[in-house]
């Protein structure tokens, strides 16, 4: 009986890791850009396994694991240069480090109150950091191709996000900026899984606040943004 019970253990158990086999895969999310990660054999839209995000195949912008496609245990996420900006524990959903912020930053946060020098802030804050945490808004707009041969050099793109005091993304828009020329998208946010559309919310001495989130990008030859 004893021989049995194992052997049923023991099937159970292959049966088991037949069923979380993964595969590994690897794409470009533009120029600079590519994920890799492994999904499982029987369903390659499912991220199970390690994932990383790597910048110019040199740096890093997110490493973690996948659990059956929900992010589990810490991940950890970086700037282009290798800087580590955040670390996340998505298991406990717990921010574990959030980088200072100086004036290099390419956000910029605004808020609907005069403020006195004796208040006490703080900004809305995005899992996955400010670079990886943000990729999503950049990579939902593209140069019409009416657009196409402005000149990348003389043209900056700023996408503007707002975020309610409860947390929440109420609006997305990018301007384009040429010279003279500037054109507004807005942007749908239900296009967004409900991930993307989740603050920290900015404070005003403890209590939540909306505020915009400005970010200053700039047009890749192929019209997407990049930071």
């Amino acid at each position: 009986m004893r021989n049995l019970i194992l052997l049923i253990v023991y099937l159970f158990l292959i049966n088991v890791a037949r069923a979380q086999e993964t595969v590994e895969r690897s794409h470009k999310i533009n120029a600079h850009i590519t994920e890799k990660l492994t999904v499982l054999k029987s369903d390659k839209s499912t991220r199970h396994g390690l994932y990383q995000m790597i910048y110019n195949k040199t740096y890093a912008l997110a490493n973690g694991r996948f659990d059956n496609d929900k992010k589990i245990g810490i991940w950890h996420f970086f700037d282009p240069t290798g800087r580590l900006l955040q670390n996340y524990n998505y298991t406990n959903n717990e921010i574990l480090y959030e980088a200072p912020e100086d004036t290099t930053s390419n956000l910029r946060y605004f808020v609907d109150k005069e403020l006195a020098d004796t208040d006490r802030t703080t900004k809305p804050i995005k899992i996955g950091g400010r670079y990886y945490g943000y990729l999503p808004y950049l990579k939902l707009f593209r140069l019409p191709a009416n657009l196409m041969d402005i000149s990348r050099d003389a043209s900056i793109a700023v996408v503007e996000l707002l975020v309610s005091p409860g947390g929440r993304l109420a609006y997305f828009k990018t301007t384009i900026y040429s010279g003279n020329f500037s054109k507004t998208f807005n942007i749908n946010v239900n296009v967004l899984p409900e991930e993307d559309k989740v603050f920290v919310p900015a404070t005003v001495n403890g209590e939540p606040i909306g505020c915009r989130i400005l970010i200053k990008c700039f047009i890749d030859d192929d019209g997407t943004l990049i930071f």
